[in-house]
């Protein structure tokens, strides 16, 4: 679908530039009217390809769309999950986990010798008179 056509499917004249606050609105308008469940079991077919293609008119008129490859998308993407894709639209969950495995080795690893440390100072502080604690 054209920027054209899906601008005069949700309301707008074939020449304006809506921006993203009113093609949101159009598009809510637009899909309140023509949603399928409001339709009789007759009508709904016919309700379903408009509401298929008002659907469809959404995703050409927002910002980025057909551009999945531009660094406008991947910086959304990296912005929303933290990490960026691997080639193919894979997840990095390597990228994930090698950091978060790290974080909690080094945290359990620094915890046990930062209480190992206090147990030896508390123990030189008050040495113990039985001598099975020894």
């Amino acid at each position: 679908m054209q920027g054209d056509e899906a601008r005069i499917l949700l309301g707008f004249s074939p020449d304006s530039r809506p921006t993203l606050p009113q093609i949101k609105a159009a598009y809510r308008k637009k899909v309140w009217e023509s949603h399928p469940d409001l339709f009789p079991a007759q009508e709904k077919s016919q309700a379903e390809s408009k509401f298929k293609l008002i659907s469809e008119a959404y995703t050409c008129l927002l910002p980025g769309a057909g551009r999945e490859g531009s660094a406008s998308a991947t910086y959304a993407h990296v912005v929303r999950t933290g990490v960026p894709k691997a080639s193919g639209g894979r997840r990095n969950h390597v990228l994930i986990r090698v950091p978060f495995l790290l974080l909690v080795l080094g945290t359990v690893g620094l915890g046990g010798l930062i209480a190992t440390r206090a147990y030896r100072k508390q123990k030189e502080a008050n040495p113990s008179h039985n001598p099975f604690l020894l």
